[in-house]
């Protein structure tokens, strides 16, 4: 689960096709532990630049360091790996962009957040799935 939200190469198109745009996509810098990026969603005019770090093998976390929009933010996905099978994530994220965030709050009434967990859930699934094969 954890390698999904880590895996900067070409890869990440394929586990996150549904909300990464490749024509967009760059991979600016990374380390061992950290990567920066440039991403943005499939016919969004939005894009980001985000710094992503998991020194802490449970968590990942993330910062805005440049956006389309002149916002910020930051934001973490929470890995907790559940007895038996499976895991369970908990993500945060907030922007500083007051225009952003009403857009958001918008997004939010319109589109509950059952349609984030199951758009996350598929791509996590299909990872999973070509790492088992």
């Amino acid at each position: 689960m954890h390698h999904a939200l880590t895996d900067l190469t070409p890869e990440r198109l394929r586990t996150w096709n549904r909300t990464l745009d490749p024509k967009t996509y760059e991979l600016r810098e990374h380390g061992p532990t950290w990567a920066v990026a440039r991403e943005s969603t499939p016919r969004s005019p939005f894009w980001v630049v985000a710094r992503y770090d998991w020194s802490d093998p449970s968590v990942v976390r993330w910062t805005i360091v440049e956006s389309s929009y002149a916002g910020g933010g930051q934001g973490f996905v929470r890995i907790t790996t559940l007895t038996g099978r499976g895991s369970r994530l908990h993500a945060e994220w907030n922007h500083t962009d007051p225009r952003r965030q009403k857009f958001q709050l918008l997004l939010l009434r319109l589109a509950p957040n059952r349609l984030f967990a199951r758009m996350w859930a598929a791509a996590l699934d299909r990872h999973a799935l070509a790492q088992n094969t």
